[in-house]
């Protein structure tokens, strides 16, 4: 049930749903002191949203920063690697459909290549509604493998449907093999804070390894200041969504 709901409410606080929800409303009501408010009220929000500068200063808040290579100065046994960077049930199915977030796995890819870390835990089945053909974990594992990792070197989780419940499996999985202290935990930048707080919830708080960057360097142009923009849009879809998921999460006591 936590599940079901958690995705409705993640599709009702998109920016763009509420906005839409609010010019239906403004042509649909018969108050003539409301119609105007609830206009000029989506009008504000369109702009707000869609402007580069106020989303990216808002993101450059949230995301936590990147860790340079050359910083790390110890080797990990285990770089816990999360999912929720393929499409599922795409056709020809002989082959993996990565979206946004693939740095994710190349940054992971990369540690591994730096004997950074020795093994990779893929972690994640489907976090969609909808059944998969094939769990995120195995096909992420398929897809590094034919990057060059070793498949000894390769661990996979393939059944949990969020971060709380990957949380649970990976240490039920590693707990007897190794520490927290061991593991790299790897996921991109806007989805760290919960994942690093679900890794500490069950006792297995780990190093971080932050990927896959919303946010860009500060800039002050025309073109960010005042042209509206669609990537801006959805950037501000992905964070009220890990914000609503912050929300639940710390409800249900996993966080």
């Amino acid at each position: 049930m936590f599940f079901i709901l958690s995705k409705t409410l993640n599709y009702l606080t998109q920016p763009l749903v509420i906005i839409c929800i609010g010019f239906i409303l403004s042509w649909a009501l018969r108050n003539k002191k409301w119609k105007s408010r609830l206009s000029i009220f989506s009008l504000i929000l369109l702009l707000i949203f869609s402007n580069d500068f106020i989303t990216n200063e808002v993101v450059r808040l949230w995301e936590l920063p990147a860790t340079p290579l050359n910083d790390i100065d110890k080797t990990y046994s285990i770089g816990i690697l999360l999912t929720g960077v393929t499409k599922g049930n795409m056709t020809p199915d002989d082959r993996v459909y990565f979206q946004r977030g693939a740095d994710r796995v190349t940054h992971t890819l990369q540690l591994y290549r730096m004997g950074i870390v020795k093994t990779i835990l893929v972690s994640g089945g489907s976090g969609s509604l909808l059944e998969r053909s094939r769990q995120e974990a195995d096909e992420i594992a398929e897809a590094l493998q034919l990057m060059g990792v070793s498949k000894e070197d390769i661990r996979i989780e393939n059944e949990s449907r969020n971060t709380h419940e990957s949380a649970l499996a990976v240490k039920t999985m590693l707990q007897d093999s190794v520490s927290s202290s061991e593991c790299l935990l790897i996921t991109s930048a806007f989805h760290m804070r919960r994942s690093r707080a679900c890794f500490k919830k069950v006792a297995w708080g780990s190093d971080t390894f932050t990927t896959d960057f919303l946010h860009h360097e500060r800039k002050f142009t025309p073109d960010v200041l005042f042209i509206p923009r669609v990537d801006s849009l959805l950037i501000w879809n992905i964070m009220i969504r890990e914000w609503a998921g912050m929300i639940a999460y710390k409800v249900s006591g996993y966080i």
